[in-house]
C-alpha cells in the first residue's frame, strides 16, 4: 500500500512539473480578408465607386489550445456602455474608445443613456494640430492618430454634442472613411512647411475647409429637450461631466514614478506631461480596483503580438515563447517599450472582468475591424475582446480612469 501511495505521488509530481513547465506553441496562419475588407472597404468602395483588391496575410501566432480562453462576452460581469461601434477606415481609435468611456462615465453619474460624437472631437483635433503645426513650424507628429486625453482637452475647450447633431459622414455613407481627408491634409501641411507659409489664421481656415468638405462642419448650438444651448453648456449642465477629473496613467521606467511625466509616443503630438507615472503592481491593482468596483476604464498599447489573437477568438494573452507569465514585470515592460516590440497601437475601453482559474479576464470593447471577424452573424463576441491580465501588465501602457480610483495614490504625487 506504501509503495502504492508512492507511485501515485510521483505521477502527480511528475504531472505537476509538466504542466509548471509546458510550452505554449506559435503557428503560421493564413487570414483570408476579414471584415475590414469584405465590410467596411465593401461599404465605402460601394460608396465612393472605388475598387479595393483584397489581401491575404500570413501572421505568427500561439496556439490558443494551451489557454483556458473565455468563450463569451455574456460570461463577464459587465457594466454600462453602449454597443460597439466602428471606427471605419480611420485612425481615430483614441477617440471612438475615450468617447465610449465617457459615455459609461455619463450613466455612471447620472443614470442618462447618452450617444457623443466621436468626429467632432477629431474635427477639433486637427483644428489643434494646424495651430501646432505654425507653433513648431512644421517640428511635430503630425498623423491621425492620439491618445484617450485629447478627448478631454478637446471637449475642456469646445465641449461635444450627441452623435445625431453631427455624424460626421456624409448621406448614404455606411463607415467613416478619412484616408482622403488625411492625405489631403497631410499634404497641405507639408506644402505650407516647404515654402515657408506661417499665417496661422489662413491655415487654419483651409484646414476647416478640408475638414468640412470630407466630414462637415460641426454644430456651435444644439437643441436637447427643447432648449437651445452650446456644446460647452451640454457638457457641462445635461452630461455634468468635468474633463478634469479624470487621470492619465502611465506605467514605464524611463521616468520618475511619483510624478507627472509625458508620455513619450508620437501620437502625444503635443507633448502632454500629466501622466501619473506609477509602478507596475499599483497600475495593475488601480486597474482591477477600478473595474470591480463598476467604474470602466480606457486603456491604449500594443496589438501587434502574437498571443494577439483577433482573427481566431478576440482574445489577448501572452505566451510562453514570448515570455513566461513569473517573469513578467516592470523590466520586461520596459526593454519591450525601449527596443519598441511595444508600440503605441490601440486605445480600447474595458466594460468587464470575469476571474478564471486564478486570474483576471477583462472584457474590452473595441471599434476596430479585429474584433469583428466574420461579421455580427458569425462573431457572437462582435466588437468584444477578452484580455488576460498578463497581456495588461505586459502590453497596456496607459488608461484613463476616474480621479476616485486614484485618491489614495495622488498624495504622493509632485509635478
Amino acid at each position: 500500500m506504501k509503495n502504492t501511495i508512492l507511485i501515485i505521488a510521483a505521477v502527480l509530481f511528475t504531472s505537476a512539473i509538466f504542466a509548471q513547465t509546458g510550452k505554449d506553441k506559435g503557428v503560421f496562419k493564413t487570414y483570408e480578408p476579414g471584415y475590414f475588407q469584405n465590410s467596411i472597404l465593401k461599404g465605402i468602395e460601394e460608396f465612393e465607386s472605388q475598387k479595393v483588391a483584397p489581401k491575404q496575410t500570413k501572421s505568427f501566432k500561439v496556439d490558443p489550445a494551451t489557454f483556458n480562453i473565455p468563450t463569451s462576452k455574456d460570461d463577464f460581469k459587465t457594466f454600462w456602455h453602449n454597443t460597439p461601434v466602428s471606427q471605419g477606415n480611420t485612425n481615430t481609435c483614441w477617440s471612438f474608445s475615450t468617447t465610449s468611456f465617457l459615455e459609461s462615465e455619463v450613466y455612471r453619474t447620472t443614470g442618462q443613456k447618452v450617444r457623443l460624437s466621436e468626429v467632432y472631437t477629431v474635427y477639433y483635433e486637427y483644428l489643434e494640430r494646424a495651430e501646432n503645426w505654425v507653433k513648431t513650424r512644421g517640428e511635430m507628429n503630425f498623423g491621425e492618430g492620439s491618445e484617450g486625453n485629447a478627448v478631454t482637452k478637446i471637449w475642456r475647450k469646445y465641449g461635444i454634442v450627441p452623435l445625431d447633431a453631427y455624424t460626421g459622414l456624409k448621406e448614404g455613407q455606411t463607415f467613416h472613411n478619412h484616408s482622403k481627408m488625411f492625405d489631403e491634409l497631410k499634404a497641405y501641411a507639408d506644402f505650407v512647411k516647404k515654402n515657408n507659409i506661417w499665417d496661422e489664421a489662413a491655415i487654419v481656415n483651409n484646414f476647416k475647409s478640408i475638414l468640412n468638405y470630407y466630414i462637415g462642419e460641426p454644430p456651435t448650438k444644439i437643441s436637447v429637450n427643447g432648449k437651445e444651448m452650446t456644446p460647452k453648456e451640454y457638457l457641462a449642465n445635461v452630461l455634468k461631466l468635468n474633463p478634469d477629473d479624470y487621470c492619465d496613467v502611465l506605467s514605464y521606467m524611463q521616468q520618475p514614478y511619483w510624478k507627472q511625466v509625458e508620455y513619450q509616443v508620437p501620437d502625444n503630438w503635443w507633448h502632454n506631461a500629466d501622466y501619473y507615472n506609477i509602478p507596475l503592481d499599483d497600475f495593475m491593482s488601480v486597474l482591477k480596483k477600478a473595474i470591480k468596483a463598476g467604474y470602466t476604464v480606457a486603456i491604449g498599447g500594443d496589438v501587434s503580438e502574437a498571443g494577439f489573437l483577433a482573427r481566431e477568438i478576440n482574445a489577448a494573452v501572452i505566451p510562453s515563447f514570448d515570455i513566461p507569465s513569473a517573469n513578467i514585470d516592470e523590466n520586461a515592460r520596459q526593454f519591450r517599450f525601449s527596443n519598441e516590440t511595444t508600440t503605441d497601437d490601440h486605445g480600447m475601453h474595458v466594460v468587464g472582468y470575469m476571474e478564471k482559474d486564478g486570474v483576471t479576464w477583462f472584457l474590452v470593447k473595441d471599434s476596430g475591424a479585429g474584433s469583428r471577424t466574420g461579421g455580427i452573424e458569425k462573431n457572437k463576441n462582435f466588437g468584444y475582446y477578452f484580455f488576460h491580465e498578463d497581456y495588461i501588465k505586459l502590453k497596456i501602457m496607459d488608461f484613463t480612469v476616474h480621479k476616485d480610483m486614484m485618491k489614495d495614490l495622488l498624495p504622493k504625487f509632485s509635478k
